[in-house]
């Protein structure tokens, strides 16, 4: 059976070559082809003679995922949905923020994790992506894109410390001087907070980035928001968090998606500022962008409050606004359309090979909220001296649930349709 040549570390390339009589240098002009210039077919590395280039055809495969459509946001984020080798889908998304281009990536297909925001774990898991699956999805990027990328968060489809030593070997070989050679800190993992995961970051000597999705500080909450905190709970995650930096001295983000009238009150604000004492720290509140779902948008003035909060105490916050909203850029969202016949991936035709992403930073929401921080300032100071309670909106959604995915389901072909006129989706011929 061929072997994906993404696979092999320079290390396995010497050794190959080791074996099948050729001279040491050739290991590093076949590394040099395939992660800086991009090939992927042995026939393309010109260099090398005519028997090894047949002798790598027999021994490996060398091409990336299928691209099988194209999404493109009107703030010029976009989505693409991938075809693997065993025909397992996943997705990545392309983000330009000013002049950096940053890659969106998946290390699972699908998710076993359950999120109830979370559109990835409903299309269910089938397996882990490889280390070699991982990188092919950053060198596609910057081959269609014709540029390099800046930066890279693995925060797609999965969980990446349910994938751990696939995540870990794919930065080691993106970040190998003599393969793709990609700064070691312009990786960003973001993880649901799975412990053993982040114990392995630390002591693994790589230094990354690393970004928790926290989403609540108190523990009934985000158990209901994410089953994961059932078996790593918060409490000893915050110790994982805090023996992590404590050895690597690395500040750590927290994502925190505010859901209206559920986690954005002031009663939580101060359930997270207690969490983070003590924690070297960057917070990054996302307004989530309701859909007809089960939750709803945090209104401005709940978001700019919960960020006061923040800020008093001490915190360094940010509001981060969503792109590519229009194309349901989150992850696990186009799959799952897919697979419930909502979209038929034969239909349309594919993008052209070579895309090149010019896309703006939508900056709406952001001044559409710092217009009203002024003017809402005394009020915001004086509302977070009061106790707000969240409503009892754990058994309110519960007894929603079943309502809400039978509403849902019936929405779904009808809003998809409109989704693929304004995205001008064509069918083929014949």
């Amino acid at each position: 059976m061929k072997k994906f040549a993404l696979e092999n570390s320079l290390e396995d390339w010497q050794g190959y070559i080791s074996n099948i009589g050729e001279a040491k240098y050739r290991a590093t002009q076949i590394a040099e082809w395939i992660w800086k210039k991009h090939v992927t077919s042995a026939d393309e590395m010109t260099n090398l003679s005519k028997d090894l280039r047949e002798r790598l055809k027999a021994d490996f495969y060398f091409s990336y995922p299928e691209i099988l459509l194209t999404q493109k946001s009107k703030d010029g984020t976009k989505k693409f949905l991938l075809k693997l080798s065993d025909a397992e889908t996943i997705e990545m998304v392309l983000m330009k923020h000013g002049d950096r281009l940053t890659l969106c990536l998946s290390t699972q297909v699908g998710c076993p994790l359950g999120c109830t925001f979370c559109a990835t774990g409903t299309s269910g898991f089938a397996r882990n992506l490889t280390a070699g699956e991982i990188a092919a999805q950053f060198l596609l990027a910057e081959k269609i894109t014709s540029r390099d990328l800046s930066n890279v968060v693995y925060m797609g489809m999965g969980e990446p410390f349910l994938n751990t030593d696939a995540v870990l070997k794919s930065i080691r070989l993106l970040n190998h001087e003599k393969l793709r050679g990609f700064g070691i800190r312009h990786f960003t993992i973001s993880t649901s907070g799975i412990i053993k995961g982040i114990e392995a970051l630390r002591d693994a000597s790589l230094p990354v980035r690393l970004a928790v999705s926290l989403h609540a500080a108190d523990s009934e909450l985000r158990s209901f928001l994410m089953p994961v905190n059932e078996t790593n709970p918060l409490p000893e995650l915050r110790k994982a968090l805090v023996d992590y930096q404590s050895k690597t001295n690395d500040r750590i983000s927290f994502e925190y998606a505010l859901f209206g009238e559920v986690n954005d009150t002031v009663e939580r604000a101060r359930e997270l500022v207690h969490f983070l004492r003590g924690i070297h720290s960057f917070v990054n509140l996302i307004p989530y962008n309701a859909t007809g779902g089960r939750y709803k948008t945090a209104s401005p003035e709940a978001v700019l409050r919960f960020k006061t909060i923040l800020e008093t105490a001490g915190f360094e916050t940010e509001i981060r606004s969503s792109m590519g909203q229009d194309i349901d850029a989150a992850c696990g969202q186009l799959r799952r359309k897919i697979a419930e016949g909502a979209v038929e991936k034969d239909s349309y035709t594919k993008t052209d090979a070579i895309i090149h992403a010019s896309m703006l930073h939508d900056a709406a929401n952001i001044e559409r909220y710092e217009r009203k921080a002024k003017l809402l300032e005394k009020k915001i100071v004086a509302k977070a001296t009061k106790k707000t309670t969240s409503g009892g909106f754990i058994d309110k959604f519960r007894r929603k649930k079943s309502n809400d995915t039978e509403k849902n389901s019936q929405n779904c072909f009808s809003n998809l349709k409109v989704k693929k006129q304004k995205l001008g989706f064509k069918r083929t011929k014949g």
